[in-house]
């Protein structure tokens, strides 16, 4: 007698709960879900299974609600697990993601066949990320995204350091970030450190850091920096990467009064017609 579609359900979560890959293979036919890229059964399947019980480890699935017959029912669940390894490039957070899905079960004449549903965002906000949407190009740009760390030190910047490294794919993206915020934050203490931008283009990671004086590029040399040159030269980080050391042949700084609108440049002693200073603004 065919296995009722309710079963198999239970089953399936039954596997997942367990972080058993391969009872999640054997429990259905073909699986599919918003990361597996199209339905998956057999080996392909317990692989995906293995990435996804990876990254999201100790699997809470509640049952909220079961309708449906013997040949086609949809179980409503609620996800709670905890976030390990990266996932759409965000790396691993060490917390805990909740999510609500529905997992729509058939089955026919080649057997039994889940479609399972979930919110991608909603599992990315409670990741503690934001969503933004930017194409990937156009026929003259590419697109990406971009972040500061900022000092609050307002001095002119007097040496710029240009790097980015070619990743391969999400989850060396991830790495990438996690060891850039080491980064960061050792640098943030330095003296003569006055601020950095991070952005993503395509498959390429830049970063833009400014720093007083060429004598204070030292601080780039600090422990986390000397951790992710050996990722790539010894452990396989990244394709390619491109460093430089930028010195600045002219500066000019403009701001537009609010009252009257003139525009000053800013500097020593700047001011418009009716008095108004600009401030000074951070290098980055």
């Amino acid at each position: 007698m065919p296995m009722d579609v309710r079963k198999a359900a239970e089953a399936l979560l039954d596997a997942w709960r367990a972080g058993d890959a391969q009872a999640v293979a054997a429990s259905v036919d073909t699986f599919e879900d918003p990361d597996s890229g199209g339905a998956l059964a057999g080996a392909a399947l317990a692989e995906h299974a293995a990435r996804t019980m990876a990254r999201f480890r100790n699997a809470r699935f509640t049952v909220d609600l079961v309708t449906g017959d013997a040949d086609a029912a949809a179980v409503s669940w609620t996800l709670v697990a905890d976030h390990r390894e990266s996932y759409l490039g965000m790396p691993a957070t060490g917390g805990t993601a909740t999510v609500h899905g529905t997992d729509l079960v058939t089955r026919d004449a080649r057997g039994v066949h889940v479609r399972r549903s979930f919110d991608r965002l909603a599992l990315a906000e409670a990741l503690g990320y934001t969503a933004r949407f930017v194409p990937g190009a156009d026929e003259a740009r590419e697109f990406g995204v971009s972040a500061r760390a900022a000092t609050g030190r307002t001095d002119r910047a007097g040496a710029l350091v240009l790097t980015w490294l070619e990743i391969r794919d999400d989850a060396e993206a991830a790495d990438v970030d996690l060891l850039s915020v080491e980064i960061v934050k050792s640098l943030r203490s330095a003296k003569g450190f006055l601020g950095v931008t991070t952005f993503d283009i395509g498959a390429r990671k830049f970063t833009l850091s400014a720093f007083d004086r060429p004598e204070s590029l030292r601080a780039v040399h600090a422990r986390p920096h000397q951790r992710a040159m050996r990722r790539f030269f010894k452990g396989g980080l990244c394709t390619r990467v491109h460093t430089s050391v930028w010195y600045p042949a002219t500066v000019r700084d403009y701001a537009r009064c609010p009252a009257c609108g003139t525009v000053v440049a800013a500097g020593k002693d700047a001011a418009c017609a009716c008095g108004w200073t600009p401030e000074d603004a951070s290098t980055l």
